[in-house]
């Protein structure tokens, strides 16, 4: 048989572009960009328990391999930190290209791959739609009552909530802000409203009430607006991409109507989905229009929206601040965290630097703290597997606590109520040389304004920070 004819009896290798195709549709991402870099995949911090890495994920669309992209364990599993996406390359949203695939496999009849991520996202929605805010104490009971061994693993955990006062037993309900009469807020456009998110009002209350008690000392004018709504946080993103766009587009339209030119937000999932809101109708036209459908209501985008942090270094600022500082944190050396969310990805967030940020570490400086170098700002805790995967939240947040302890810090600054729950909550279980002290930004702000032990708050933290404190002389005993 001669070589050409060796040739044409090969069988003929075809690539059906099905999925391809629906993926560029539906989320307008070509798969067909990817080069096999592996960028994705060497920066992942949750790759050690995918069984198709992201990369192959990304080959296996490109050859029209279903079983393998539909079938993987990866996309459930995808903590949703989005530096895939950040450091693609080609710019390809690998992150919502995972997120894709889950909802596609629910859609063509597949079970779950990991159904403790289905769970968890089936029923923050649900809570979403009945209070329209997230209930976390209902959904924690709902998660335990699909699997009780939930209860069993985490019982310490939720202990230290209770005997913390970190759970409300009430929601608090709200409307659809399109759904209601809207009016104009007197002195709106001289104020910065303040979105305190869902989790400021349960598990994150030290937050929350640092951040209000530390804007009034800095004579920064913030107000909360009545009748927000939940953001949809990453269940939305994973299960329910028009919530995802409705809900932030919600209260961006509420802000606007009762003239806010500013919003600032402490939550990171928060400012990342209304920032990821306003992207997405700013660069598509499509989505713009859905968005003025959805909310009854034709958006001018004159809200800004800021996280806490930026909101402070820019409307104080770290001379005003380092003047107003009664009790300089000299003694304390700091670590500043900002997880995932706050500076990524740059396209969507504005962040000038997203992988070494800066403005919480020269607002710490500013107040005296000495402020340490470290490998871990923007590395993922593991983010909302909090609920649904713990084992992963307890190792990639057990790197960070370490990290720090290797850097010298006697504490670690954060700004994000997902963050800190993570690596403060959940630090007993971690394999660390010691406890370390996961403090709010705001929290050691308001210790070096020297206010009142009601505006740290410092009872609620789970891993108790007044015995350092005391030690360095920032509080009394």
């Amino acid at each position: 048989m001669s070589e050409e004819t060796k040739i044409s009896a090969q069988p003929t290798i075809t690539i059906d572009g099905n999925l391809a195709d629906r993926i560029q549709e539906e989320i307008g991402e070509n798969v067909y960009l990817c080069y096999q870099c592996v960028k994705c995949t060497s920066g992942c911090p949750v790759a050690e328990y995918f069984d198709w890495q992201p990369n192959q994920i990304m080959r296996a669309l490109q050859l029209g391999q279903e079983d393998i992209a539909l079938q993987s364990k990866t996309p459930w599993l995808c903590s949703s930190c989005l530096t895939c996406t950040t450091r693609c390359p080609q710019g390809l949203d690998i992150t919502a290209i995972m997120e894709f695939l889950t909802r596609e496999s629910l859609e063509r009849g597949y079970k779950p791959q990991v159904p403790e991520t289905n769970r968890f996202n089936k029923a923050f929605m649900r809570e979403v739609n009945l209070w329209g805010r997230s209930y976390e104490p209902g959904l924690m009971a709902e998660l335990i009552l699909q699997s009780p061994r939930t209860l069993i693993d985490d019982i310490q955990l939720y202990l230290k909530f209770f005997q913390k006062g970190k759970v409300g037993f009430l929601p608090h309900p709200a409307r659809m802000p399109s759904k209601k009469k809207v009016k104009v807020q007197p002195g709106a456009a001289d104020t910065v409203a303040y979105y305190p998110g869902c989790s400021l009002e349960t598990t994150a209350t030290e937050y929350n009430d640092s951040s209000v008690a530390v804007c009034e000392a800095l004579d920064f004018p913030i107000a909360e607006p009545k009748g927000w709504v939940c953001c949809g946080s990453s269940a939305a993103h994973r299960a329910d991409p028009e919530a995802a766009l409705h809900l932030p587009m919600e209260n961006l339209a509420l802000f606007e109507k009762q003239g806010y030119k500013e919003v600032t937000m402490p939550c990171a999932a928060c400012y990342n989905r209304h920032k990821t809101a306003q992207h997405e109708i700013r660069t598509d036209p499509d989505h713009k229009e859905r968005a003025d459908q959805l909310i009854d209501y034709n958006y001018q985008d004159e809200v800004h929206v800021s996280t806490m942090i930026e909101s402070i270094h820019n409307h104080v600022g770290p001379k005003a601040l380092a003047e107003k500082t009664v009790k300089p944190l000299s003694e304390l050396k700091v670590v500043c965290y900002y997880g995932c969310l706050l500076t990524r990805p740059p396209e969507v967030t504005e962040a000038e630097h997203p992988e070494y940020p800066m403005d919480m570490d020269i607002l710490m400086k500013s107040m005296g703290a000495e402020v340490l170098d470290w490998s871990f700002k923007t590395t993922c805790c593991g983010a909302g597997h909090a609920l649904s995967k713990p084992e992963i939240v307890i190792n990639l947040s057990g790197k960070i606590v370490q990290g720090a302890i290797d850097a010298g810090a006697d504490a670690i600054a954060v700004a994000c109520p997902l963050c800190h729950m993570n690596l403060d909550a959940r630090q007993f279980q971690m394999e660390v040389d010691h406890e370390v002290p996961i403090l709010y930004f705001t929290q050691l702000m308001a210790i070096a304004l020297d206010l009142p032990p009601k505006a740290a708050a410092l009872h609620k933290n789970i891993v108790d920070p007044r015995p350092l404190l005391i030690e360095k002389g920032l509080i009394e005993g």
